[in-house]
């Protein structure tokens, strides 16, 4: 037994000794490595797959937010107008009573007098019966007086009631908008830390986009400038209706002359300052940024070579080369300057936004 054993101890030795032997154990090492790359490779990918169903997801939720704030701003900004209104009605009102407290001051000083004075003497019953016209006129006036003082006071306490039923809807609202205001921030949050490779990925870019504003003397020409997506045969994206990125009033539309007297290229819609803007389709960011006489700009490429321009925004929270979906909300509007110059284009030209928007 013990003779076997050193036979095959003196077989494995020459086995292990043999040309080619240390090559093959090389061999099993860099196997074994490779199995260990593609598990950890696996791994990533998984984390990657996971990482962007998360990103999708808060975009996603970002979407609703974002219109929950808007939704919100927009009610509370109707709900102050209107407080200011009955705030007008009841000063007008006010006015007007002591306009009419003054006249019925007057119609009973009238009267009065002609009562402490009356003339019952019959040789001048003229007298008399002027006497008695000036009476009944000032009693009709004093009258009229009371009964306008009267219909003014209703006025007043129904106004009073309105303004205390809206100041009532107003701060209700004021814990809810913190509340949704205060979920789009968080939301922002992670987006913003969800991009952080996208950051590290732009800085080369943002340096050409730089130069490019430098040269750019239009907000036209940066917009062909940064290019656009691929244009296709594919018209859906300008037959269908999209909402514009920022509630407001539309004070001038496409074609019509600025106050500089020149052809207006796009929109421009009067805002709340601070007004949260929103992309107005799905697309990718291409400029972020600010641009003379513009404020912040940021320009968003979208299907069938179509660009957007939304200029005037007092800050931007979003990154270029950033993809956004249609609702995401990418920066507020400028407290001092809240009208958006909004610009749409197609390779180079401009396009009337009532083509693709729905009008403020």
């Amino acid at each position: 037994m013990l003779k076997s054993k050193g036979i095959l101890s003196v077989i494995v030795l020459s086995v292990c000794t043999l040309p080619g032997f240390g090559a093959n154990n090389e061999l099993m090492k860099i196997q074994n490595q490779i199995k260990q790359t593609e598990i950890q490779n696996k791994k990533i990918e998984q984390q990657l797959q996971t990482s962007n169903k998360d990103v999708e997801k808060t975009k996603k939720q970002l979407v609703k937010a974002a219109d929950k704030v808007s939704n919100l701003e927009e009610q509370r900004g109707a709900l102050i107008k209107r407080i200011a209104e009955l705030d007008k009605q009841r000063d007008k009102i006010t006015a007007e009573l002591g306009q009419s407290r003054e006249g019925i001051t007057n119609a009973t000083a009238s009267m009065l007098f002609i009562a402490s004075n009356p003339n019952f003497d019959v040789q001048t019953m003229h007298d008399y019966v002027l006497t008695s016209v000036m009476l009944a006129a000032a009693s009709d006036r004093f009258d009229s007086k009371i009964m306008d003082a009267t219909k003014k006071l209703n006025e007043l306490d129904k106004i009073h009631e309105n303004r205390t039923v809206e100041k009532e809807k107003l701060d209700r609202s004021a814990k809810k908008y913190t509340n949704e205001k205060n979920e789009l921030n968080r939301l922002l949050k992670t987006r913003s830390a969800q991009n952080e490779k996208l950051k590290s990925q732009q800085i080369a870019l943002q340096d050409k986009l730089k130069q490019l504003s430098a040269r750019a003397k239009s907000i036209s020409e940066l917009s062909a400038g940064v290019g656009s997506s691929k244009m296709t045969g594919d018209e859906k994206f300008s037959k269908r209706k999209l909402n514009v990125p920022v509630r407001g009033r539309l004070v001038v539309r496409y074609g019509e002359k600025t106050a500089l007297g020149l052809k207006s290229d796009g929109w421009r819609i009067r805002t709340r300052g601070d007004a949260l803007v929103m992309a107005p389709a799905d697309g990718i960011i291409k400029f972020a940024d600010s641009f003379r006489g513009f404020g912040k700009v940021v320009i968003m490429s979208h299907k069938n070579g179509y660009n957007t321009v939304m200029t005037n925004m007092g800050s931007i929270d979003a990154l270029v080369g950033q993809e956004v979906l249609a609702g995401e909300p990418v920066g507020r509007m400028n407290d001092n300057r809240p009208e958006m110059y909004l610009e749409v284009r197609r390779g180079d030209k401009s396009v009337d936004p009532a083509r693709i928007f729905n009008e403020p």
